[in-house]
C-alpha cells in the first residue's frame, strides 16, 4: 500500500515479473477492496498470488517511532512479518523509508557482525554499467568499523546484483591525497587495506568518481549518500528539463530532435531510474527491498528483479562469510603488527 500510485503499479509490477517468470508466487499485504479489481485484470498473477487483508498502512510522512508502536498490523509489518517466519523469501515496499527500516530492523535483527544496516542502491555511469552506493540515509554518523562493513556489503551486492566479479572499492572522500578527511574515514580505509579485500581496494574516491565509474562501490555515510544521490537526480531533471526546451525552441531544432531522436532514446533508457529501482536495506537478517515511492509499474518490477536475484545469490551468506574472512585478515594483522616493530627494533 505504499508509493505514489499504490496498489495500483505494485500489482501491475508483479504482473510483468509474473510474466517472464514463473517460479515467483507473490504474497500482497493491503486493503483487499482496493487491491482485488486491480488483480482482475492481471493476466498473469492468475493463480500465483495469496492476498492478505488488512486496512491498516503506514503513511508516507509518518514517523518511524509511531510506526513502530501503531502499525503492528499494518501492511508493511505484515509482510516484513512473513520474511522473518518464513513464509516469503524477501520483502518488497515502495512506503516510508524510515518506517520500513526501523520496523525490519526490530523484527528481522541485523546480521551477525553488523552493528547498522544500510541502503545500498546502483547508479548508472559513464562506462554503461552502475556504481553501488552506500548508505543512502540510514545512518546519519558512521565510525570506521561501520563503513568497514559497508565496503564489504557494498563488494557483495556488486557481486550479487551487478555480476562483478572482483568489485574495485573505493571511500568517498574530500580528495584523493592519502592526508584528507576526518578520521574515521582514513581508520575506514586502513582496515581495508589490512583485509582479504585489500587488492579491491582502491583508495578515496570524490563525488564526480561516482559518474565517472572509477570504482564499482562508493561507501559513504548516510548524511553524504543521501545528499549525493538527490544532487544527482536533481542534476539529471534539470539536463533533461534543458535538452527538452532547447529541442522545442525553433522549427529547425525540432527537426533536429527527430534526427537524434535514436541516439536521445538510447541515452535516456540509460538515465532512466526505473531501470536502477530497488535499493537493498542490506546487513538484515533477511531480504528487504525499497522501491523508490514515485516509481511506476515498470520501476517496481525491475525492483522485484533485484530482490528475486539478491535471493537466489543467497545475498546474506556471501555478506556473512566475506564480513567474517575480512574481520580475521584484520585481525590477524592487528596481532602480527607489533612483532614485526620488535623484529626491526
Amino acid at each position: 500500500m505504499g508509493g505514489d500510485r499504490a496498489p495500483q503499479i505494485v500489482i501491475e509490477g508483479a504482473d510483468i515479473i509474473a510474466s517472464s517468470n514463473f517460479d515467483v508466487h507473490f504474497l500482497f499485504f493491503g486493503d483487499s477492496k482496493k487491491i482485488t479489481p486491480i488483480l482482475q485484470n492481471c493476466r498473469y498473477l492468475k493463480g500465483r498470488y495469496t492476498l492478505s487483508h488488512t486496512d491498516e498502512f503506514v503513511s508516507s510522512d509518518e514517523k518511524p517511532s509511531i510506526a513502530l508502536r501503531r502499525g503492528t498490523n499494518s501492511s508493511m509489518r505484515l509482510a516484513i512479518n512473513a520474511v522473518k517466519d518464513g513464509n516469503a523469501d524477501v520483502v518488497i515496499s515502495a512506503g516510508n523509508t524510515g518506517a520500513l527500516m526501523a520496523m525490519a530492523k526490530i523484527v528481522l535483527r541485523p546480521l551477525p557482525s553488523i552493528d547498522r544496516p544500510a541502503i545500498v542502491t546502483s547508479i548508472p555511469n559513464k562506462k554503461q554499467k552502475a556504481t553501488v552506493l552506500l548508505d543512502m540515509g540510514a545512518n546519519i554518523e558512521c565510525d570506521a568499523d561501520v563503513l568497514f562493513q559497508f565496503a564489504i556489503m557494498g563488494h557483495a551486492f556488486a557481486r550479487t546484483v551487478l555480476k562483478i566479479e572482483k568489485p574495485k572499492i573505493g571511500i568517498l572522500n574530500v580528495g584523493s591525497e592519502e592526508l584528507k578527511g576526518h578520521d574515521e574515514v582514513r581508520n575506514a580505509a586502513a582496515m581495508l587495506r589490512a583485509s582479504n579485500l585489500q587488492n579491491d581496494f582502491y583508495g578515496y574516491v570524490e563525488g564526480d568518481d561516482i559518474l565517472k565509474g572509477t570504482v564499482d562501490v562508493v561507501v559513504t555515510d548516510g548524511f553524504t549518500g543521501n545528499i549525493t544521490l538527490k544532487a544527482i537526480e536533481g542534476t539529471v531533471k534539470l539536463m533533461s528539463s534543458i535538452i527538452k526546451e532547447g529541442f522545442s525552441s525553433s522549427i529547425w531544432s525540432k527537426i533536429g530532435y527527430l534526427l537524434a531522436s535514436n541516439s536521445l532514446g538510447k541515452a535516456t533508457k540509460t538515465m532512466d531510474p526505473r531501470m536502477h529501482n530497488g535499493a537493498m536495506l542490506v546487513g538484515l537478517n533477511g531480504v528487504v527491498v525499497k522501491s523508490h515511492g514515485s516509481t511506476d509499474s515498470i520501476g517496481f518490477a525491475n525492483a522485484i528483479k533485484v530482490a528475486i536475484s539478491l535471493v537466489e545469490n543467497k545475498i546474506n551468506e556471501q555478506i556473512t562469510d566475506e564480513l567474517k574472512s575480512a574481520a580475521e585478515a584484520v585481525k590477524a594483522a592487528i596481532v602480527t603488527a607489533p612483532s614485526n616493530e620488535t623484529e626491526n627494533a
